[in-house]
């Protein structure tokens, strides 16, 4: 049996630091990873590759409890967001 698949979402807002929308501010891709140890592996991979770090692997309570993720920008300024919302294994 396959897992279930979150369904595509697309949310569009104002940039948060409330200046004018341009590339590398103003829009983020966020992608689901499946655990956390994704998580930590995309982002070292980013930022051994020439990304630049705009938010290191852990936890964002202020998301919700279990909402791990990273953030970067690749070499063109473009933000990403790599994420899982599972519980710890370890717990």
């Amino acid at each position: 049996m396959q897992a279930p698949v979150a369904p595509p979402i697309l949310l569009i807002g104002q940039p948060y630091d409330g200046n004018i929308a341009t590339s590398g501010n103003g829009h983020m891709v966020a992608l689901l990873a499946p655990d956390r140890m994704t998580v930590d592996k995309c982002y070292d991979i980013a930022i051994g590759t020439g990304g630049t770090d705009e938010g290191w692997p852990g936890l964002r309570p202020e998301y919700h409890s279990n909402y791990y993720g990273a953030y970067f920008r690749d070499p063109d300024g473009n933000k990403l967001c790599v994420c899982c919302h599972d519980r710890d294994p370890d717990r």
